[in-house]
């Protein structure tokens, strides 16, 4: 192909690819200095969040008890300074910013400055939490060895603390950042939790790889699900125009001390009530009451035993 030729090519894609009907829904204008939430910058904040919940763990290995509260204190003020811009540009891109005026832009980051520091308050209670989702870990897994084991190595914390931390900004309002977040841990261990699932204390997951829980997920505490576990919806009521309707409850509610094993699909505004058992490779679309067990075929004595004590396998 000819110079000339090869310009023409070029030429008609760029006017395809420019044209206004071609970029319906995909196209964001960005006001200057308002970008969209940077990738890059909220790794950062995860691995600053990371430092200062499990400090010595992530961050500086020279963290002691000596030198704890200049370590946090340094690496709250980057997480602050990151994430007021990070939950600006959320908020700009959700309120079109290039239709503001100075003062409007003001106010919104008055708005993210005040986001981010209450995200911050929040810390000290996400932590507490968490330290019962690495007891629950701990105390599932006979191959674990230590808390420092399973903060360090398994996939279920490092995808909790980042979903604590968006379900929290989620609850504050902030828009776009938590579910950037949820799907960077997504990425990052094969779990993915929508930021607006509600999840209780002592939580765990073992293995966890394609693990999925729907954002109205309501789920209480002392639970523990497999890997390949799914949460789900059954179905998408739609509106007069064959739309799927937002914001109706379409996930399953697990009461306290389920366990669900190994590739179970759980489907629909169900509930699956307290001290339940469910088994392997099992589809549920109907409640359960509390205390049963539900399985695809009945098992010996000692897994029966094991079903009992909630311990796996």
């Amino acid at each position: 192909m000819s110079d000339t030729n090869n310009t023409q090519v070029l030429t008609t894609a760029i006017e395809r690819l420019s044209e206004e009907k071609a970029l319906k829904g995909l196209f964001h204008q960005h006001r200057d200095g308002n970008p969209l939430p940077s990738g890059k910058a909220l790794e950062e904040i995860v691995d600053l969040a990371r430092a200062i919940l499990f400090p010595g763990f992530y961050g500086k290995s020279s963290v002691n008890v000596r030198t704890m509260r200049y370590h946090i204190g340094v690496n709250v003020e980057r997480m602050h300074k990151l994430l007021t811009e990070q939950v600006l540009a959320g908020l700009c891109f959700c309120k079109t910013c290039e239709e503001e005026t100075y003062e409007e832009l003001a106010c919104l980051r008055k708005e993210a400055e005040s986001m981010a520091t209450s995200l911050i308050s929040c810390l000290p209670e996400i932590r507490n939490v968490l330290s019962t989702d690495v007891e629950a870990a701990y105390n599932g897994d006979p191959a674990a060895e230590s808390y420092g084991e399973i903060i360090s190595c398994y996939p279920v914390i490092k995808a909790l603390t980042i979903y604590r931390i968006a379900h929290e900004l989620c609850r504050l309002g902030v828009p776009l950042i938590p579910r950037i977040m949820t799907e960077m841990a997504h990425s990052e261990t094969g779990i993915d939790i929508h930021p607006a699932a509600t999840i209780g204390h002592h939580f765990t997951i073992d293995h966890g790889s394609g693990v999925v829980i729907g954002a109205t997920c309501v789920i209480g505490n002392n639970v523990k699900l497999y890997q390949g576990v799914t949460l789900g919806a059954k179905s998408f009521p739609l509106d007069e125009n064959g739309n799927p309707i937002k914001g109706i409850p379409r996930h399953p509610i697990l009461e306290d001390n389920v366990v669900v094993y190994a590739n179970a699909t759980i489907l629909g505004r169900i509930t699956i009530g307290a001290n339940c058992v469910v088994g392997a490779n099992v589809w549920i679309t109907k409640d359960m009451a509390p205390n049963t067990r539900k399985y695809n075929k009945e098992p010996i004595d000692n897994f029966d035993l094991e079903f009992n004590n909630g311990t796996g396998i």
